[in-house]
């Protein structure tokens, strides 16, 4: 077992009891680490997940990092923070937002860590201008497979890590301490919906905000998409403001996604703002019955968030409890399509029109996303730098046509989506032939880091992970 890097013992910028703090927290995770049965394959211990794998085996040892959950500091001059890999966001929000500061990107639901959105991609509706949150990242702390905590920065001996932790899915090492950029916030976001009748037309308004910048005139700061139905479809623009002349409250008996097809216009705190879609769970939390509204006033709004959701929808498929129950109704079996892709901007109405034609869920939230800075490759996710792109994401389940197989609908989709030059995120099932998944995720690449930083395998391999269940 190698000793922690000289870097990672004295963070540079850290106060001192911050550094010796958590270097001694390296110090009891590499104790952890060497402690675990030679050979096993390494996991994580952690409470939280926002994955929709369902694992084939959860048997093996995991390693607890519940100890790197916390804002080591914010530097409100330089606008960056130095947290721990296993911070959510609603943690480093409330952290940020005391200095008028946010990450660069939050996606949308409290309980994503910053180590998971980096190791496993992350988007929100500042991705039009700010890309994917590994890209305000400016150095990382890792734990490699091997044993040792590297530094990685874009440009320093482990930059190929840096480039290539994004979608690795800690197959590669884990995120220990992350330096991260900030912006300045303002205290509210006026919103704007814009109705659409067709999606070409939606298309093309993404394309012309993205390139400009602006709508009607004026800068905008947030981008997102609702499409209702295939004639029914709004862009939600957010700009920040000093003043509002009264402020929603969807954390209650109000339902955020419905207000986008009864206002023009709306007002929220930057706060409320940030995790509108989390009471909900977009709106996935209907299937819950929870948006009933003889039964929402008796809820708690504790209980009103996306980990209680994930954890009861999580029992249902690990039991079987789901099937038995579809089964008793003499309904057909369903098979779960819970997943994010990317389309270049001018292939999104195509895409909507097979999928509307082969998958049919509704609503899907649309949330355009462009590279932050095109000189840069990451290449595990590798998009085109000076392309628009749409996230299209879709979170149900379809009934089974006779005869179909458990994976027809979402290979069709994966199939499409590499027919119109997109890419898929792997945080949910997905069925590629080995060949064509390494084809499409850099294998070569994959496999000189693999080498490289977890020559024993100690971490699970990208494949089997993302696709093999394991």
């Amino acid at each position: 077992m190698t000793e922690p890097t000289a870097v990672a013992r004295s963070v540079s910028g850290l106060p001192p009891a911050a550094s010796a703090a958590y270097t001694a927290m390296i110090g009891d995770l590499l104790a952890d680490y060497s402690a675990l049965p030679v050979g096993a394959p390494v996991r994580l211990a952690k409470a939280t997940s926002n994955l929709f794998r369902i694992r084939a085996d959860t048997s093996t040892p995991g390693l607890d990092v519940a100890a790197f959950d916390g804002v080591l500091q914010v530097d409100p001059v330089a606008r960056t923070a130095d947290v721990l890999g296993m911070t959510t966001y609603e943690h480093l929000v409330e952290a940020t937002l005391a200095h008028e500061l946010m990450p660069l990107v939050v996606p949308q639901l409290k309980t994503i860590t910053l180590g998971g959105a980096v190791t496993g991609l992350g988007i929100e509706s500042t991705s039009f201008k700010q890309g994917m949150p590994h890209e305000s990242v400016v150095e990382m702390d890792i734990v490699t497979g091997d044993g040792r905590v590297v530094t990685a920065r874009p440009d320093n001996e482990h930059a190929d890590l840096f480039f290539g932790f994004p979608n690795s899915y800690g197959t590669l090492g884990y995120a220990l301490r992350l330096r991260i950029e900030l912006a300045p916030v303002r205290p509210y976001v006026e919103i704007e919906h814009l109705p659409f009748t067709d999606e070409r037309g939606c298309a093309q308004a993404i394309s012309d905000i993205v390139d400009s910048g602006q709508h009607d005139g004026r800068s905008v700061d947030f981008l997102d998409g609702t499409v209702f139905s295939p004639g029914e479809v709004y862009l939600t623009i957010g700009r920040f403001t000093d003043r509002a002349p009264y402020t929603s409250d969807y954390t209650g008996n109000r339902i955020y996604y419905r207000s986008i097809r009864q206002r023009h216009r709306d007002y929220l705190t930057v706060a409320d703002y940030l995790w509108r879609w989390d009471t909900d769970w977009f709106w996935c939390s209907g299937g819950l019955g929870v948006q009933k509204p003889w039964v929402r006033p008796f809820i708690p709004r504790r209980y009103l968030r996306s980990d209680v959701y994930f954890k009861a929808v999580g029992f249902g498929r690990r039991s079987g409890l789901d099937r038995r129950l579809t089964a008793l109704r003499g309904q057909p079996a369903r098979e779960y399509v819970i997943q994010d892709i990317e389309v270049p901007v001018a292939a999104l109405a195509d895409f909507l029109r097979f999928f509307h034609e082969t998958v049919g869920i509704l609503p899907v939230w649309l949330c355009p996303l462009r590279q932050r800075n095109s000189t840069r490759t990451w290449d595990l996710y590798a998009l085109s730098p000076e392309e628009t792109y749409v996230n299209v994401g879709f979170w149900s389940s379809v009934p089974m046509k006779p005869g179909a197989g458990l994976s027809d609908v979402n290979r069709a989709i994966e199939q499409e989506v590499e027919r119109l030059g997109g890419r898929k995120s792997l945080y949910s099932s997905s069925f590629y032939p080995e060949d064509e998944f390494w084809r499409i995720y850099n294998g070569s690449t994959y496999e000189h880091l693999k080498t490289k930083y977890d020559p024993g395998s100690r971490f699970l391999d990208l494949f089997a992970k993302c696709v093999g269940g394991r």
